[in-house]
């Protein structure tokens, strides 16, 4: 698993996955950076989005882990911005693509639809996955538009 630090945050439907794949990261000597939610009660995921991002474009951590309930609305917040490449995820397959193909630096998690160990498989192969180059970053290349 890749030493880089990681930002880290959910919502509320996503704060016991967060917590747990935060535990799983620092046992391994993994730098996290957890930027909340600080509990299960009700919250807005892009009030944690936003910080995650920030963090990546300034390079206060290296990658990012995204979670909610489905994984859709923090992802779809995280990818407003220009460098951020955030893929969700729900099987260890998609993960190692976003990294290998599309060197996606965010990865998002649908909490309420992936159990734990399964989560935590996915996280490793996003972070044990290095980026191909080649054809792919051409194609990273023609991502930004507007």
């Amino acid at each position: 698993m890749k030493k880089v630090k990681i930002g880290i945050g959910s919502d509320h439907a996503g704060f016991d996955l967060k917590e747990k794949v935060k535990e799983v990261l620092k046992e391994k000597g993994i730098e996290v950076q957890d930027f909340g939610c600080p509990s299960s009660e009700s919250v807005d995921y892009p009030d944690y989005a936003h910080p995650i991002a920030k963090a990546l474009n300034n390079g206060e951590v290296e990658l990012g882990i995204a979670i909610c309930g489905s994984g859709n609305g923090i992802n779809m917040t995280m990818n407003k911005y220009s460098d951020i490449r955030s893929a969700l995820c729900w099987t260890v397959e998609l993960a190692e693509l976003a990294r290998g193909h599309n060197n996606a630096n965010v990865l998002a998690l649908p909490a309420r639809f992936i159990p734990e160990e399964l989560a935590l498989d996915i996280v490793n192969g996003f972070l044990t996955t290095d980026f191909e180059g080649g054809r792919h970053q051409r194609r990273i290349d023609k991502m930004k538009c507007c």
